[in-house]
């Protein structure tokens, strides 16, 4: 299962799973969006491919993903917790409302499919196999508003569980992209770059599911964004939130 899998990061999970062989069951917002990558996936990999439409940050549609990763007749071996959005305006320039559906979507989601996912009677731990990738962002490392406070609560969740449920053999991991070119900027009318620091999204995915092949808790693709994160260990907080945050994918 992929959420947010029409665009971007999402997409690119899709497509390199089911060139992987993998059935998909792809989750979204947009019906029409997902009906064509469907149908792109079943074309191009003859792979099965199921669409939910849902905005996961409505608690009523979200319980609509969470009964079908609860489904034991059709269970569900990798979770991808891509779905996000990030905010132009810095905290006090938004309502707390347009906040509160940000931190529903980049936590709660997560908390509660990755709950669905592992647990109950036929979830992944009671098989003993399965995994998530939960996708987190560069910004977490970084002390720079609710977005990045957000990523950094997926980090640490992330860690725990892959230490928590490894030895009933289950992966859990975090992807931490840094820029990558995606639609996500243009929904904030913000301007895509370009440059050493902005990733393809398949090259990012591709590196992505090759560390959880790997086994590892965490995946920073990009050397550039590896030497970054390692630089925020040596750099005081209060240095780093003159910054301006990096990593929203």
């Amino acid at each position: 299962m992929v959420t947010g899998a029409t665009a971007g990061i999402g997409l690119s999970f899709a497509r390199q799973l089911a060139a992987r062989g993998h059935d998909l069951v792809l989750v979204a917002r947009d019906t029409a969006r997902l009906e064509a990558v469907a149908a792109e996936m079943g074309t191009t990999y003859g792979v099965s491919v199921e669409v939910l439409t849902a905005d996961l940050g409505d608690r009523a549609q979200l319980a609509t993903v969470e009964a079908r990763l609860r489904d034991g007749a059709r269970p569900v071996e990798l979770l991808v917790n891509n779905a996000g959005f990030g905010l132009e305006g810095r905290f006090l320039l938004n309502d707390v409302e347009t906040e509160q559906a940000m931190l529903d979507v980049l936590v709660t989601a997560v908390m509660r499919l990755s709950h669905a996912a592992l647990g109950g009677p036929d979830g992944m731990v009671a098989r003993g196999r399965g995994g998530v990738i939960n996708v987190s962002s560069v910004a977490a490392f970084l002390p720079r508003g609710t977005y990045a406070a957000a990523k950094a609560w997926v980090n640490s969740f992330s860690a725990w569980a892959a230490g928590e449920y490894r030895p009933a053999g289950v992966r859990v991991m975090a992807l931490c992209p840094g820029f990558t070119k995606t639609e996500f900027h243009q929904r904030m009318d913000l301007e895509r770059g370009s440059g050493f620091l902005w990733l393809e999204a398949d090259f990012l995915v591709g590196r992505a599911l090759a560390d959880y092949d790997r086994g590892r808790a965490r995946s920073i693709p990009g050397a550039q964004y590896r030497v970054i994160v390692g630089l925020t260990r040596l750099i005081p907080a209060r240095a780093l939130q003159g910054y301006q945050s990096i990593g929203r994918r």
